[in-house]
């Protein structure tokens, strides 16, 4: 039976018209054009329906249906003929035109959709077991459902990504991130607040924002005896109380829900709030694009308050956002005095990741100049 208690996806097909509950973990409504597609669609075809905005519910070989996006995804990543796009003025636009470029990639991609039961098997020839991926990341089935194929594909690479884990050297262990929780691939920032020295006498962290309670592991392993991670999506929760339980730190870190601070003072408060002052297109953006930095100005107007005398606050963030003209260092600096803050210190290191070696990234100008930053903070 088919509730309406979620979004609904309508289509024709045989001469009558069928409906089923629309799955969409970024919040993206069901089309409202959709045709029944199978193994006779040609891929320059597809890509003509799919860029108009028409959606494919595939009724074919399921692994065609996978081959037939990676065909629709070389299409899509094909460059634009010479003066088809605007030189960039700047790398601000530049930015805007990578985000408006992803955004129509995603769009055009999510068109090849594919049909779920209500034990969310795939109800095509061969295909995967993707039943445990489902549960994991959606809740338990019930209905009938169609999902893009895109989108059921990153269901299961975050299950399998799950299961293995993401090592994490400063904890010479892995990190197992749940679904729409960010994995910490990016490990130059868990190694700063690793690194950096402890206020005296630390027995009382918070982590604010915790995602997979990475860094509330790490204070764990340097010694502090009690850290309060705290975070507002039950996803995030649920991922950082598992992780504390797997990694043997169940008793030091406390999980708790919450709109950035808990409730008192401690000697150390720390925030990896998103880097990029943007917004987020889907559940796990939100750990990159922070529109108009309200985490990070929330983080800072509310520190002073939670801190006990002589307590540090450490902000974890890098300067992309510098670089890209989205923010300037005199904006950062005055959010930080303006909350009653001095800094006290910093340590920086360079990114290691692929992004800010690739020169035929859009960005690599500003992701090569990038910089993380762990700032030491205090009440003025």
């Amino acid at each position: 039976m088919i509730s309406d208690a979620h979004p609904l996806i309508r289509w024709q097909e045989a001469g009558a018209e069928h409906r089923a509950r629309w799955r969409s973990e970024a919040g993206l409504p069901p089309p409202q054009n959709v045709v029944i597609a199978d193994d006779t669609l040609k891929a320059d075809a597809a890509y003509r329906l799919a860029a108009q905005g028409t959606a494919l519910l595939w009724r074919g070989d399921y692994q065609n249906a996978r081959n037939l996006l990676q065909a629709l995804a070389r299409r899509a990543d094909r460059k634009p003929r010479a003066g088809a796009i605007s030189k960039p003025a700047s790398l601000a636009e530049a930015f805007q035109q990578h985000r408006e470029a992803q955004g129509r990639r995603a769009a055009l991609l999510g068109q090849l959709l594919v049909p779920l039961g209500a034990d969310y098997r795939i109800q095509l020839r061969r295909g995967q077991e993707v039943a445990d991926a489902c549960r994991a990341a959606l809740g338990e089935g019930g209905e009938d459902s169609v999902i893009s194929l895109r989108g059921l594909l990153a269901v299961v690479s975050a299950w399998e990504w799950r299961k293995k884990g993401a090592l994490v050297p400063a904890l010479g262990a892995r990190i197992h991130p749940h679904f729409g929780v960010f994995s910490p691939v990016r490990g130059e920032y868990v190694d700063l607040v690793a690194q950096a020295p402890l206020p005296a006498g630390c027995k009382l962290a918070f982590d604010i924002g915790t995602g997979s309670g990475v860094l509330a592991a790490v204070l764990a392993k340097r010694g502090i005896g009690r850290v309060v991670a705290t975070d507002l999506d039950p996803r995030a929760l649920a991922c950082a109380a598992e992780n504390a339980e797997r990694l043997g730190f169940a008793g030091q870190v406390e999980v708790l829900r919450a709109d950035l601070f808990p409730e008192g003072r401690a000697p150390l408060v720390i925030c990896n709030p998103p880097w990029v002052p943007a917004q987020p297109s889907s559940p796990v953006e939100y750990a990159v694009y922070d529109p108009d930095s309200r985490m990070l100005r929330g983080f800072l107007d509310g520190l002073a308050a939670h801190l006990t005398p002589g307590g540090e606050g450490w902000l974890i963030i890098s300067d992309l956002a510098e670089h890209l003209g989205l923010r300037s260092r005199d904006e950062l600096l005055g959010w930080i005095a303006g909350a009653g803050l001095q800094v006290i210190g910093r340590l920086d290191t360079r990114p290691k990741h692929p992004k800010a070696r690739d020169a035929d990234d859009p960005l690599h100008a500003a992701r090569a100049a990038e910089v993380t930053s762990l700032w030491r903070l205090a009440a003025a």
